[in-house]
């Protein structure tokens, strides 16, 4: 006979998986990084009205100075910098059913709106983020022209590109982000990161409205950019401190215009180095940068460069007079003084920033935030069951570009 299992028969939690409740946990911390020291520094106002904003720029001595006679006189020469505002959005959708739904603790882990609008500012940040280190082009990477596509641009098979190793920045690429190319970008045609694969530089894209394949040497941006609306995005560092010719707020990069540029050639970080870009930034204004931002990689090689220098404390009270291996933060001795060293996920990995952030500033149209003209910030969308709200503004960054710094080629 047939050995029969009685806890079939028995109410247990397979038997009876419909009467038991599940119990959840908290909504887990973010699993990404979304701190930023310098935006969080950096001057803000939220004044900027009229057509465009300018800042008068002394770039040289007056002259009329001289020996033994009376000298010849002569005007120093003012330049004017020029900033327009740039049009820099987040939206955020919520059906209206939804919204009910989530009205309770019992009917969700968060009210729904709420969360919606911080993820929408969230996200905003991030993307301002971006910019602050970018060019003002929009640009995330560029196809490495070597690695053929690969997929068909669906869910099931996305389009594959490798994206070169001189152009890729992990922190540039997200899930769920809309990217265009100079082929394919509008309100219609545009693709959708699925995946990002840093190991091997690889982006997943999904086609959306018809989207063509993208070729292996296209440029891709952001939403909203490209190559025909190059400038459309706020300034950023390495569009400011790389300049060495064109013009920067409409001024000709000339010497007293510039900022001090030092390549390492691929060699490693040194305090040399690092010494050799700080006071070159004090010959040349007079002013020393107060903070230095990095990327991880180089941020990992400082700390090693520094291990003989470091100190541990131990406490006294402790039995065993076990020492406290940890630290809190790294400071790199100026000649005005000590300063911070930060690490940042936008900054590439072969460079580091010497900056003086009291002459990097933001400057906003008013009623910069949430849009809520209306009278409310959610509007129910035509046609649709819907609610939508945007957040963000009009601005851009300006960064005297004399009182700062770049190190760039150090080795990886």
């Amino acid at each position: 006979m047939a050995h029969v299992d009685a806890s079939v028969h028995n109410f247990n939690l397979g038997s009876a998986t419909n009467l038991f409740k599940i119990k959840y946990g908290k909504l887990s911390d973010n699993v990404y990084n979304s701190a930023n020291v310098l935006l969080g520094r950096m001057k803000k106002n939220y004044n900027f009205t009229g057509r465009q904003m300018e800042f008068p720029i002394p770039t040289t001595f007056s002259g009329g100075v001289g020996s033994r006679i009376l000298p010849q006189p002569n005007f120093s020469d003012e330049k004017m910098a020029q900033i327009t505002a740039k049009k820099v959005y987040s939206v955020i959708t919520v059906d209206r059913e939804s919204i009910k739904a989530a009205q309770n603790d019992e009917g969700s882990f968060v009210r729904l709106t709420k969360h919606a609008v911080e993820k929408g500012v969230e996200s905003y940040m991030r993307n301002a983020s971006r910019m602050l280190f970018g060019s003002g082009d929009g640009v995330l990477g560029t196809g490495d022209g070597a690695t053929a596509i690969t997929g068909t641009g669906t869910h099931a098979d996305p389009y594959v590109i490798t994206i070169s190793a001189a152009s890729f920045k992990e922190a540039n690429w997200e899930e769920q982000d809309y990217v265009w190319t100079d082929a394919v970008g509008s309100t219609s045609v545009y693709y959708e990161v699925l995946s990002v694969a840093p190991a091997t530089r690889k982006i997943s894209l999904v086609a959306i409205g018809g989207a063509a394949s993208p070729a292996n040497t296209d440029i891709i941006y952001m939403q909203g950019m490209n190559a025909s609306f190059v400038g459309y995005e706020p300034q950023g560092l390495k569009g400011v401190l790389d300049a060495t010719s064109g013009s920067l707020y409409g001024i000709p990069v000339a010497r007293r215009w510039q900022a001090s540029q030092t390549a390492a050639g691929g060699a490693g970080l040194t305090t040399d180095r690092m010494n050799q870009v700080m006071l070159e930034v004090a010959r040349k204004s007079g002013k020393v940068p107060n903070m230095i931002l990095t990327s991880y990689t180089q941020f990992r090689k400082l700390l090693n460069l520094l291990e003989d220098q470091k100190q541990y404390n131990l406490d006294p009270r402790s039995a065993d007079l076990k020492g406290k291996v940890s630290f809190k933060g790294v400071e790199f001795m100026s000649s005005a003084g000590a300063v911070g060293v930060f690490p940042e996920r936008f900054c590439d990995d072969d460079r580091m920033y010497f900056l003086n952030d009291n002459f990097i500033e933001c400057h906003h149209r008013p009623d910069f935030g949430w849009f809520d003209d209306d009278g409310t910030v959610f509007l129910r969308k035509a046609s649709s069951d819907e609610y939508e709200a945007r957040y963000g503004g009009y601005f851009d960054n300006y960064i005297c570009p004399s009182f700062h710094g770049v190190l760039t080629g150090l080795a990886t």
